[in-house]
């Protein structure tokens, strides 16, 4: 395999603390009244559609409210992570770099436009990938993206790497092997190829 196209949250980075204040910021000066949000909560909808996260996590409100604070939210949160960043899982930044010698790296993420431009600002990773996508700037879902990236970028022999059951049926319908990273926020049952740690990328031959 020449290239391997990641998912972030959850398999690069946890976020989740930084986003956490981010949200219970803006919700505190929202009009609708709400209950502070905690790791936990996140860490079970990271990865989610932008609308499925508001359902879960906003369920009271109006999908117009939804959308309202979700726009804010996403909002606080780039400029939040740009300035304080996330919690990088440990080897990230060596094995990218030992990785990035033979292949092609890629991200592909269920985030809003700005997200994976924040984590490259706060962490100065930007240098180890050729191509980012995801839903906020296109439209399309995680499986488009794959896609996406792979056509304009005209990959072959690609493999992507999540924690997700969403991310494992993503590489299914974008037809591309899939490797789990069971240190991340998901479950997968069916996964014919998992990493313990991030750093165990370099023990499999792509």
């Amino acid at each position: 395999m020449k290239n391997i196209i990641f998912d972030l949250d959850g398999t690069l980075w946890d976020s989740t603390e930084t986003i956490v204040k981010a949200w219970n910021d803006v919700l505190a000066k929202s009009p609708w009244k709400h209950s502070k949000l905690d790791k936990k909560a996140f860490q079970q909808i990271m990865g989610l559609p932008f609308h499925e996260i508001g359902e879960h996590l906003l369920p009271e409100l109006s999908k117009e409210q939804r959308n309202n604070i979700l726009v804010q939210c996403n909002q606080r949160e780039n400029d939040y992570l740009k300035e304080h960043g996330g919690q990088l899982y440990e080897g990230v930044q060596e094995t990218l770099n030992t990785l990035k010698k033979n292949h092609r790296l890629f991200i592909v993420s269920n985030c809003q436009d700005g997200y994976i431009e924040a984590f490259y600002h706060y962490h100065k990773l930007d240098q180890y990938f050729d191509d980012y996508e995801n839903p906020g700037r296109t439209g399309l879902s995680k499986a488009e993206n794959i896609q996406l990236i792979m056509k304009r970028n005209q990959l072959e022999n690609s493999i992507y790497v999540g924690d997700t059951d969403g991310d494992f049926q993503a590489a299914q319908i974008a037809g591309i092997p899939f490797i789990y990273a069971k240190y991340g926020f998901g479950k997968v049952e069916n996964s014919h190829h998992s990493i313990e740690r991030f750093r165990d990328l370099l023990t499999i031959d792509f």
